[in-house]
């Protein structure tokens, strides 16, 4: 009898302990998962998409490990309510966070708290831009709302509130870099959510590109000068103007003194962000900005004289660029050491790296700076995706995808149950070869903070591979079809041309399906709006007043 128990103990370990190596092996063929998402950040300044304007040899190199989607895209161009929609898998009228000003439902299910409670470990570091306690990570470090550039605060999980000397990107690649390093668990997969403040408004670069992007010349769109002829009113009344909106001293870093001097006078409170940024250097930085700006300022002396308001528009177009693009140097400089950690601790194989932004950005295009419009310099996104040995290497797709499926993707890939309520697509079948089974040819966007800040009005719209049908409802009751074949830069709207009238009508029948698919209605649009209007009169809206406020809602009666 001893015996046989002897035998029936062995037995039984040797049955725990294939059990358990199977669990392991099981637990360790889960890909890890690096979400990297820069803000703000337009497809044409990655190389990979276009190299007119900069060379990213390094995002490069996830496009060339991976797949790289033409047709990606956001359900609502506007910082926080994109990274909503990718949190919960939910549109925004869904998961509640519709414009920037309202806070984020936290009640809300997201997909770091599922792939927690699923066994991978998470870590967060960058803009998260709402919330100070993001749920569902084992570790975080991120920016207070929009974060400093420069020696910039961060909330953490486990050490309070700090603030770290240097500069936002280097810092944010420090803190992943040390996480990988020193707290990351062998055994267990993770899911590292690495978020970079740049390229958001006021772009200011690291000190070290100062002197070479302050000194470069970048190629006008052809819409530079765009007069909105041929549309609705919405793209007429859009204060994202290059030349009237942006600021002389906050956003052109142009100083204030020097417009003192010329009798310049600024849009809004420019100079009092351009103080703000400038109070937080060092006096080391100070100086590095002040010699290179300086030199900006002394140049722009002598040509503002004779300048007319062509010359002030070309010459604020080639400030931003250099502003705006030289912030996403170091983001591709930072992406690369990344890429480099993981190449050097074997981390590349099953591990799957996105990289993204919250929304596509203007540069030009229109006149405009700024996103907010379902056209396609904000209405698409950068989206790289490379996952070495399932996602065939150096290939492109023009699925239509949006922000919307992440979630949902993350989870499938992780093998872990996605709420029913979530309401994107897992894009598995586009990274694994098997584009015969993605069927959405369609998706759907609503925009909707306005009044406020840059005054584009609300919208929502239906997007397909050949069109755009757009419904602006606020004030004017306006519909625009746009022909995305025929007139790439969207500059017509045909909705009342005879020739789209089938297209038209096939449209509207799709939308309203959408509308119902996606559970948002004019109903629930007006409850927003109400809401909206109510503190917005009473001056509660950033960017905004009573006073303009009254006005459009007088407009809105008529």
């Amino acid at each position: 009898m001893k015996y046989i128990h002897l035998i029936l103990s062995f037995f039984l370990g040797i049955t725990l302990l294939t059990g358990c190596q199977e669990a392991k092996e099981e637990k360790s063929q889960r890909p890890n998962i690096i979400f990297i998402m820069s803000d703000d950040h337009a497809y044409q300044a990655i190389s990979a998409y276009d190299n007119s304007l900069i060379e990213t040899p390094n995002i490069d190199r996830i496009a060339d490990m991976g797949i790289l989607f033409t047709n990606a895209s956001v359900t609502n161009s506007i910082c926080a309510p994109s990274r909503a929609t990718i949190l919960t898998g939910k549109h925004s009228h869904l998961n509640g966070k519709i414009d920037n000003y309202y806070p984020f439902d936290t009640t809300n299910v997201t997909f770091p708290q599922l792939l927690q409670d699923g066994g991978y470990q998470t870590a967060m570091f960058g803009k998260l831009h709402f919330g100070n306690n993001p749920k569902g990570f084992d570790q975080f470090k991120i920016l207070p709302g929009q974060g400093s550039y420069y020696n910039p605060d961060f909330i953490t999980k486990n050490e309070g509130n700090i603030k770290v000397e240097g500069y936002v990107t280097d810092i944010i690649t420090d803190m992943t870099l040390d996480w990988l390093s020193n707290e990351r668990k062998e055994e267990d997969p993770f899911m590292l959510m690495y978020l970079h403040k740049a390229p958001h408004r006021a772009w200011l670069m690291a000190e070290r590109h100062l002197e070479e992007f302050t000194n470069r010349t970048f190629p006008e769109p052809a819409t530079l000068f765009d007069d909105y002829s041929g549309r609705t009113n919405a793209a007429a009344e859009a204060e994202m103007s290059i030349l009237k909106d942006m600021g002389w001293s906050g956003d052109n870093k142009l100083y204030p003194e020097t417009m003192d001097e010329l009798g310049i006078e600024e849009i809004r409170n420019d100079k009092g962000r351009f103080v703000n940024h400038w109070k937080r250097f060092t006096p080391e930085q100070k100086a590095n900005f002040d010699k290179a700006y300086g030199k900006v300022a002394e140049e722009f002396k002598k040509i503002y004289p004779s300048m007319t308001e062509e010359d002030m528009m070309k010459w604020k177009f080639q400030r931003y660029m250099q502003d705006y693009l030289g912030t996403i140097k170091s983001v591709d400089e930072n992406v690369g050491r990344l890429l480099d950690y993981l190449e050097e601790n074997n981390l590349l194989e099953n591990t799957i790296i996105v990289y993204t932004s919250d929304q596509g950005f203007y540069l030009g295009e229109h006149g405009w700076f700024d996103k907010r419009f379902v056209y396609d310099e904000s209405f698409k996104t950068p989206l790289i995706v490379a996952w070495p040995g399932k996602a065939k290497a150096g290939t492109k797709s023009d699925a239509m995808v949006q922000n919307l499926d992440f979630a949902q993707t993350f989870l499938d890939a992780a093998g872990v149950d996605a709420p029913a309520d979530m309401q994107g697509e897992s894009m598995m079948p586009l990274l694994t070869g098997n584009e015969d089974q993605w069927t959405r040819d369609e998706v759907y966007y609503h925009y909707y903070e306005y009044p406020a800040e840059h005054m584009v009005n609300r919208h929502y719209a239906i997007v397909t591979k050949d069109y755009k049908l757009i419904h602006y409802y606020f004030v004017e009751d306006e519909w625009e079809l746009i022909d995305r074949n025929k007139d790439p830069k969207e500059l017509k709207n045909v909705y009342d041309d005879p020739e789209y009238a089938e297209v038209r009508a096939d449209l509207h029948e799709r939308l309203e399906k959408m509308r119902v698919k996606y559970k948002d209605s004019p109903e629930l649009s007006q409850q927003y709006i109400d809401r909206y209007v109510e503190d917005a009169s009473e001056g509660r809206i950033y960017g905004t007043s009573k006073e303009k406020v009254e006005k459009i809602l007088e407009r809105r009666k008529d």
